[in-house]
């Protein structure tokens, strides 16, 4: 698995901001350190150098402000 990135917060509309490593692409699956899936990115955020990602939480329990997050 490829670490993209973590969480940075979660917006007010529930969806996660994360701060990401590398690119990846809107429609990009994200899962957890155990391979289960944790978002989906939607759309891309921010300065072209530092980008972040917003993603829909596959689940409530996700969104942990640190959590890593991987390339599904």
């Amino acid at each position: 698995m490829q670490e993209i990135g973590e969480v940075h917060h979660k917006a007010k509309r529930g969806r996660l901001i994360v701060k990401l490593s590398t690119k990846v692409e809107p429609g990009s699956i994200l899962v957890d350190f155990k391979g289960r899936k944790a978002a989906k990115v939607v759309e891309l955020i921010g300065p072209v150098a530092n980008p972040y990602a917003s993603a829909i939480p596959a689940s409530d329990r996700e969104g942990k402000d640190g959590q890593k997050l991987y390339l599904g």
